[in-house]
Order: C-alpha cells, then structure tokens, then sequence
C-alpha cells in the first residue's frame, strides 16, 4: 500500500482544489482529508438506493409498483424528456437514479422514502456526517443554505455496507451492486481502467467546481473501495482527469498484488 500512496500522493501535487479521499484494499488503507466535509452532489443517491431495498426488504415498498413521472426537473437525467403520461415501476427509478443520475428520479423516491427516513437509515449504517438536505435542482434550498453533505470515510462506510455489510440482504446488496455496475458515467474512478479485466460499481456527482466519484472495484476475489472528492475546482475537467489517474493508480495496485 505504501507505493499507491506515494503515487497517490504524487498525482495530487499541483491540483487546483481540495482533495478529499479514502481507499480501503484487502483492509490496507489510505486516507486523504477523509473526514472534511464535501458537497455530496449525486453521490447522495447511493444512501438513498440503499434505503429503497430496505424498505422493500421490510415490506413498506413494493419496488414492482407502476408510478406516473411527475414533477419534471432539469439537470442530469432522461425523465425530463419523458411524457406526463409515462409509467415506470419504482425499481425503474432507481436504476434510473443511479445510472443516469436523473434527478426527476430522485426526488420522486425522496417523497416515495420520506427524507427523514432516508437519514435515519443513513445515521443506522454508520454514516456519521452524511445528510440529505434538499431535493435535486432545488436552488432555493440552496439559497438559504440547505445543502447534502458527506464525507469521504462515510462514502467508503456506504460502500462497503453495499458489498459486504449486514444493513441489506445479500439479495438486495446484489441488486444494489448490479445496478451501480450498469453506471453510465465512467470517466472518473473507471476512466483509464480496462473495464474487461475488473468489475467496477460506481456512482459520480457534480456540481460547480465539485467532482466526485465512489466506487466498488473487483479483480480476481480481491475488491478495493474508493471514494474521490474534489471541490473549489477552477478546471472541472482536470478534476475528473485526476480522479481518473488516481482510479488507474488504484487498478495498476489491484493486478500487481
């Protein structure tokens, strides 16, 4: 572990932001201002999924029930584009939460959830400063500075509670899992990874001048878990690239061992 911190270390040199950032591999560890607080941008639907299977697993929601879309916001997504009259099961926004990172989505299943059971459940697993504050694209919560947090370790603390923890079913951490894998933003932690030699589960988030990304990544029975976050960004764009790099740091480690 000792040589992917320094070259860890190394690719942070320069960067034009704060770093927050916290890798676990086979219980070695590597921590980064991991316990400051970030925007948690999209990141935020991961504890959310979370929720929706265990209140699926408890027999509050029915994941197969049929929904209009209604209430159509902008930002990330496809729902936008979607006719009023549209029906999607509750599983489908989920997926679609998770994938697209669509926001109508995700506000749909903050009122199907309920926000405060959501933070409870984020409080149960372990998630020590992690909150949910405001829907998506909800400018006026952010105005009076209603804002969703997280940190670093706690993403990791997700993540692993997603893999190998006790919170969920293996049935539903499965779920939750194979829903991550089918992520269509890899140009993050998976950006320069042979995406045919490891399985990566991720999900990214932004926001003006935020980058982050937590992933899950599988190699051969070994799993790494990461969680970048990187914000007060003047280059967007070189903020994903540095996740990137640090995501093949991290892949590069996974073959050699």
């Amino acid at each position: 572990m000792d040589q992917l911190k320094v070259r860890i270390e190394e690719e942070l040199r320069g960067l034009s932001g704060r770093v927050g950032l916290a890798v676990e591999i086979e219980g070695e560890s590597l921590y980064v201002n991991c316990e400051e607080t970030f925007q948690s941008a999209s990141l935020i639907k991961v504890p959310i999924l979370i929720e929706a299977f265990r209140q699926s697993e408890a027999g509050k929601l029915n994941l197969n029930q049929l929904v209009s879309i209604t209430n159509h916001v902008g930002g990330s997504g496809v729902l936008q584009a979607f006719s009023r009259d549209a029906l999607l099961t509750l599983k489908d926004l989920m997926t679609l939460m998770i994938t697209v990172s669509d926001n109508t989505a995700t506000n749909m299943l903050i009122d199907k959830l309920v926000m405060a059971d959501i933070n409870r459940s984020i409080k149960k697993m372990g998630l020590k400063h992690t909150i949910l504050n405001r829907k998506m694209m909800d400018f006026a919560a952010i105005g009076q500075g209603h804002d969703n947090f997280t940190i670093p370790i706690d993403m990791l603390t997700c993540l692993k509670a997603v893999n190998e923890g006790s919170y969920l079913k293996e049935e539903s951490r499965a779920a939750v899992l194979k829903i991550m894998s089918y992520q269509q933003f890899q140009d993050r932690l998976p950006g320069l990874m042979d995406l045919e030699r490891v399985v990566v589960a991720n999900k990214t988030g932004s926001l003006p001048r935020v980058e982050n990304d937590c992933a899950v990544i599988k190699y051969k029975g070994k799993t790494a878990y990461a969680a970048v976050l990187i914000d007060r960004l003047d280059d967007v764009y070189a903020g994903k690239q540095k996740i990137s790099k640090i995501g093949k740091h991290i892949y590069d480690y996974l073959l050699e061992e």
